[in-house]
């Protein structure tokens, strides 16, 4: 397990990624908790913290500029309550292959208001009874949910 220090942080890969995002690259890193993160000095649009062993997304300071978050292959059981304080402009998450379980561990999302897609794959919570309805009604300014459009009904 490798501690996020900022060392870590300028140490890892920062490039333009494809829809030209400045992102940081801290994949694969078998980092346990997200600390640390005020050494990026709000200076990129995407984070990569796929493939580590985080169980719960917080930690993060008032990072005005960050539209993504890839937490893809943790562990994540649990959402920060005060996430929207901190990640006000927060766009897209991708949570796949984690191991949320239950909706009501979802509800700190509905407080990010900018918040347009999010994945959710491969986690627990998915089977549960009306998942994809909850997280709609939750979430109203979704458009895009497991990378499915959200459309409306048709009456």
């Amino acid at each position: 397990m490798v501690k996020l220090t900022a060392e870590l942080i300028e140490q890892s890969a920062q490039y333009t990624n494809p829809v030209r995002d400045r992102e940081l690259d801290l994949r694969g890193y078998k980092i346990p908790v997200i600390e640390n993160m005020g050494a990026t000095l709000d200076q990129f649009d995407t984070i990569d913290l796929s493939d580590n062993d985080i169980r719960k997304f917080d930690g993060f300071p008032i990072l005005l500029r960050l539209k993504t978050v890839l937490l893809n292959n943790n562990r994540v059981v649990r959402i920060g309550e005060d996430l929207h304080e901190c990640l006000p402009n927060l766009e897209s998450l991708v949570l796949s292959n984690n191991s949320m379980t239950e909706l009501g561990d979802l509800d700190p999302l509905s407080n990010l208001k900018s918040l347009q897609h999010l994945s959710l794959l491969r986690n627990p919570v998915q089977s549960k009874k009306h998942y994809r309805l909850y997280i709609v009604h939750k979430i109203p300014q979704l458009r895009v949910l497991d990378f499915q459009r959200i459309r409306q009904k048709v009456k």
